[in-house]
Formats: C-alpha cells, structure tokens, sequence
C-alpha cells in the first residue's frame, strides 16, 4: 500500500508559479511511475504529467509543456510540480497518483492523493 499527500496548492495570479509537493509513504516509492493529474468543476480528470521511475523520463500533456515540470527526490519519496506562467484555465483540484506502468489513463494508477486546490485568478 502506498499513501500519497499532496500539498502546495493555493491561490495565485495569471502569469504566477506554484510548485506542488506529493509526499509517499508504504511500500517502495522508487519503483513506482508517478504522476500528476487535475480535475476541475463538472470536468473529467485530466493528465497533466508523469515521471518514471526508472530513468526520470518525463511527458507532458501538450496544455501544460513548457510551463510545468515535473520532477522527483527518490531519496525523500516526494514527487514535484513547478507550475510556471500560470493560466485560469489551470484552475483545478491537483492529484499525485502512483502506477506500476507508465501511463497516462487515470485507471492505471493504482494509487491517488486527495488532491490540493489550485485557483489561478485572471
């Protein structure tokens, strides 16, 4: 079993940076693929990034590439979002999920985050 927070959200302006924490507790966080996922209101949950756990490759959905990186710390079990250049349109709840395959079809992560609010103000 595997436990993920997340944490680092909040309330930024158009153009802003936020960067998120996903804390991993459990079982062997370096052999997991982590990613990142958002869902805002009356919308389905979306990908937004993930990273693999083997050689730190990274993929980007094509709405985010270039403003968000996604990064890990397989020593402090923590996987990163910096969040850069900041849109409305990112307004959404943010969730680190875990997964033995690299994907990015929200059924393939076996393990979810509760999620932490980002608001990005026009």
């Amino acid at each position: 079993q595997v436990q993920l927070v997340e944490s680092g959200g909040g309330l930024v302006q158009a153009g802003g940076s936020l960067r998120l924490s996903c804390a991993a507790s459990g079982r062997t966080f370096s052999n997991l693929h982590m990613g990142w996922f958002r869902q805002a209101p009356g919308k389905e949950r979306e990908f937004v990034a993930r990273i693999s756990w083997s050689d730190g490759r990274t993929y980007y959905a094509d709405s985010v590439k270039g403003r968000f990186t996604i990064s890990r710390d397989n020593a402090k079990n923590t996987v990163y979002l910096q969040m850069n250049s900041m849109k409305p349109e990112d307004t959404a709840v943010y969730h680190c999920a875990a997964s033995r395959f690299i994907a990015t079809h929200p059924p393939l992560y076996e393990y979810w985050g509760q999620g932490t609010q980002v608001t990005v103000s026009s």
